[in-house]
């Protein structure tokens, strides 16, 4: 039986991700109608600065252009740029203090997600070994990442009618916690008593498989039967819905799923192209449901952090066939909206293709042909700009598919054909990004 080696999770996990330049206009004549800087940059919105802290109007904008969005799903050009991580705060506070939002969602597993939801809302520990030991195998082991957990509790103490929540919207890698089955047990132990042996026999193979990697290194037919027997505890449990539903329930049931969900992602076939790619659909998908159950479940607006492919309305890569933000679109319409970022130069962490080791990476200045060799035409070093409102030749240009970056967690990846019109409602451009600060290897 073949056995899919350890990094292939984690790869699939992070790695997505992996133009006509116009002549200069003489003094005083009128733009040609194909020319998409001089329109762009009518449009274009100057950012202040890509730090949090500090006014915010220049945001101002941006919360107009997200309108009544309950969902906003903010993209990263990089798995690994401090400026797309520390903007994406910025952006969060602006959404809290303005717009009413309230939760961070992140593409992490439901159970660090948890974690972290209890930290910011006063639980103990320190930030630092908290983020370290939860984020260590992916790209958000930053410094980056400490700060807005730190701002988030810390406005929790400021606003206890109010709290802020982190929420992981993604499998359970690399750890499926043990407090997934016990919030399972704990509520049928409380109002579905009878239903605790069947439950309990379901998990037990589970429960001693908490690693991923560990779990992945079973054959593939042990792993489609321990799907079936997480399976068959949420569909026990989904079975007693209360009349007129109840909070705990749905809690201990979308653990359940959440154990499901996991299970299923490591039934299909990784170490085959349509297995992978069968895998990929699978996991935007559940993404996406996450992040709804979680408005629905908890009320007030979400922040979806991930990357520009998963926020986005498009894939590039046929081994992504359709991508969260797609699915977010179908399930809520317009209540979702997708913001994509682009950069022209600079700096990221990355994995090499034979390393688990992240090191600092860098680009030059895009080159004419690509997306973002045209966008940094604009007189602003960093900008926003909506996308929708464009002219409409502006818009077929930024339709067509040109080389744009998008660049996961490992290095080298893409460049990729993007169509970034299609693609996003909202897009950010900035001149220069610099490498994440990783808190450790």
């Amino acid at each position: 039986m073949t056995r899919v080696t350890r990094r292939v999770v984690p790869l699939l996990l992070v790695a997505a991700g992996a133009g006509a330049l116009v002549a200069p206009q003489s003094a005083g004549a009128a733009p040609r109608p194909a020319d998409p800087v001089a329109a762009i940059e009518r449009a274009a919105h100057p950012l202040r600065s890509t730090a949090p802290g500090g006014s915010s109007a220049d945001l101002r904008a941006l919360g107009r252009m997200v309108g009544g969005a309950s969902v906003v799903g903010l993209g990263e050009a990089t798995h690994g740029s401090h400026e797309f991580f520390t903007m994406k705060e910025r952006v969060f506070r602006h959404l809290v203090k303005e717009k009413g939002f309230t939760t961070f969602t992140q593409e992490m597993s439901w159970t660090t997600g948890l974690r972290l939801d209890a930290y910011v809302r006063g639980g103990k520990g320190d930030v630092r070994e908290l983020v370290h030991r939860e984020l260590a195998k992916t790209p958000w082991d930053t410094e980056e990442y400490v700060h807005l957990l730190t701002w988030m509790r810390a406005y929790n103490d400021k606003h206890p009618a109010r709290e802020l929540r982190f929420m992981g919207n993604d499998l359970n890698y690399p750890e499926q916690g043990v407090e997934l089955f016990d919030g399972v047990r704990d509520y049928v132990r409380a109002h579905e008593p009878d239903l605790r042996p069947a439950i309990d026999d379901s998990y037990a193979p589970l429960r001693r498989l908490t690693d991923g990697d560990t779990y992945m290194g079973l054959p593939l037919a042990e792993r489609k039967a321990l799907t079936k027997k997480a399976w068959a505890a949420y569909d026990l449990l989904k079975e007693r819905r209360p009349a007129g539903g109840a909070k705990a329930y749905e809690l201990a049931l979308h653990h359940a799923l959440s154990v499901a969900q996991t299970a299923d992602m490591y039934a299909f076939p990784l170490d085959t192209a349509d297995g992978q790619r069968d895998a990929m659909l699978y996991r935007d998908r559940i993404m996406a449901e996450n992040t709804a159950w979680w408005q629905r479940y908890h009320g007030g607006k979400v922040l979806l952090s991930a990357h520009n492919a998963h926020v986005a309305y498009e894939s590039y890569d046929p081994r992504y066939p359709k991508m969260q933000g797609a699915f977010l679109r179908d399930s809520i319409g317009k209540r979702y909206a997708s913001i994509g970022f682009t950069f022209d130069r600079g700096g990221f962490m990355a994995q090499g293709p034979d390393s688990e080791v992240w090191k600092p990476r860098s680009v030059g200045p895009a080159t004419r042909g690509m997306n973002e060799h045209t966008l940094d035409k604009v007189r602003h070093d960093d900008y926003f700009v909506d996308l929708r409102t464009l002219p409409a030749p502006t818009r077929k240009w930024l339709s067509m598919a040109r080389t744009t970056r998008s660049i996961g967690s490992g290095w080298p990846d893409g460049p990729y054909k993007i169509r970034l019109a299609p693609s996003h409602d909202i897009l950010i451009h900035l001149h220069e990004v610099t490498a994440a600060h990783r808190q450790s290897q």
